[in-house]
């Protein structure tokens, strides 16, 4: 009951704070920002983007055209007025103004004059162009010829992809003209297949989604360790508060360290539990939503958010959180200020991001050795094995063996934790050493 009685009090002094509410209200925009913001910033800049085509042949003005008019066309459009580029994969928005420069003659010249209006510095000038791109002038007949993209800025690289598709396609298409091929068969031969992603798991189920899935474990990753990183250090700075009002040595008189650590842990686990599950019910809201609009077009995001993904997040949420508040638990236990808890975070926040850093190549090859062993890590596996339950599906064993790992670790860390804090949580002054928090642990 006395442990109750502090679960209690810590549930309810997080939740009725105005940061709570508002972060609870707030972050699922936030994230969507994140994402959606930097991307229609990206296909803005594109859109309003003007490049020159400086073609040394001056026979590809026609065919360019064509190729613009086809990428145009409903059929070559993909999901919001995205074009279909190689592999059916969506190449960007359609808004690129391109100026064909035709230099059969010259064309040195010509080139140098173009490539000066990249130092236009007004935007609204006429002359002024974002990119250049030189054609040479035996690109039709030698295979080994190149082209060259000229740009203000090295990483401009959606519209060199792009123009460099487009450019390819008009050159192709002229050389197959060259060989008697007529128009239709020629339209035939170049249309692109759609690529559709299946992953096939090893009972022989099909799964689609591809980069929705690829997307959706990114966003359950940053679920996982938003309430680790913030609630690990709400108990941290808790205890600090607490040892430096001296209220703990109230607390310890009326119960026991396990108790008092207990109540802790489990009421800011409840905190932040009940702070995803609106999140989660939020995202379930927006992708019904979602999935009703784009019924048509065979779409479902709420195939992503499955029955058994749910219950695997819910377990791997309580193991992760488990595991951090322990040890953001000791860390509040050995510090006696805000100063000491913070130097104590630092590290622990760089050991929590480790899943994240390797996050990519984990979800390009969850089968990896380095998925697998991190997810056999105890204080990496409630983060990695749920990625990669995410994205594949890990044998059955290897999903047992992780969550019989982090109980084992959470078992021992409590045990630990609990010593450390019977101590830790009267004690002041100099901060303990490593050789003095050994001693602790024999002493309690």
């Amino acid at each position: 009951m006395r442990m109750f009685a502090v679960f209690k009090r810590e549930y309810f002094q997080v939740v009725r704070k105005k940061s709570f509410l508002i972060l609870t209200v707030l972050m699922p925009f936030l994230l969507a920002g994140l994402m959606i913001v930097p991307a229609a910033l990206a296909m803005k800049g594109l859109s309003g983007k003007r490049v020159a085509v400086v073609d040394a042949t001056g026979a590809l003005s026609h065919a360019i055209e064509e190729e613009r008019h086809r990428e145009a066309s409903p059929a070559a459009r993909g999901p919001a007025g995205f074009a279909i580029g190689e592999r059916g994969r969506s190449a960007g928005p359609l808004e690129l103004t391109i100026e064909y420069v035709p230099a059969p003659r010259d064309s040195e010249t010509i080139l140098r004059e173009t490539l000066a209006r990249l130092n236009e510095a007004s935007r609204r000038n006429p002359q002024r162009v974002d990119g250049v791109l030189a054609i040479p002038s035996d690109a039709l007949s030698n295979p080994a010829a190149r082209m060259t993209y000229y740009t203000r800025t090295s990483a401009d690289f959606m519209t060199q992809e792009r123009l460099a598709r487009l450019v390819n396609h008009a050159l192709v298409r002229i050389r197959l003209t060259g060989r008697g091929l007529a128009a239709n068969e020629i339209d035939g031969l170049l249309r692109s297949a759609p690529l559709e992603s299946v992953a096939i798991s090893s009972t022989g189920a099909k799964k689609k989604g591809g980069e929705l899935n690829f997307l959706a474990a990114f966003v359950f990753i940053l679920l996982l360790l938003l309430p680790m990183l913030i609630y690990g250090q709400e108990i941290m700075r808790g205890i600090v508060a607490e040892k430096t009002d001296r209220v703990v040595e109230i607390l310890v008189s009326s119960m026991s360290a396990m108790e008092l650590l207990a109540g802790k842990v489990l009421g800011l686990a409840a905190a932040g539990l009940t702070q995803v599950g609106v999140w989660l019910s939020m995202g379930a809201v927006a992708a019904g939503f979602a999935g009703a609009a784009s019924a048509g077009a065979g779409f479902r995001p709420l195939d992503l958010i499955n029955p058994r993904l749910m219950v695997f997040f819910l377990v791997f949420y309580v193991l992760g959180y488990l595991v951090y508040a322990c040890i953001y638990a000791v860390g509040g236990a050995i510090s006696n200020s805000d100063k000491e808890a913070q130097q104590v975070a630092a590290p622990l926040i760089l050991v929590i991001m480790i899943p994240w850093i390797l996050a990519m190549p984990m979800l390009q090859s969850p089968q990896s050795a380095l998925a697998v062993t991190l997810s056999l890590v105890p204080i990496f596996t409630p983060i990695t094995m749920f990625l990669r339950i995410v994205v594949s599906e890990p044998p059955a064993w290897q999903i047992a063996l992780s969550i019989l790992l982090s109980v084992i670790t959470i078992y021992i860390l409590f045990w630990i934790t609990a010593k450390i804090f019977r101590v830790g949580i009267l004690s002041y002054g100099k901060r303990p050493t490593i050789p003095e928090l050994v001693k602790w642990l024999k002493l309690a």
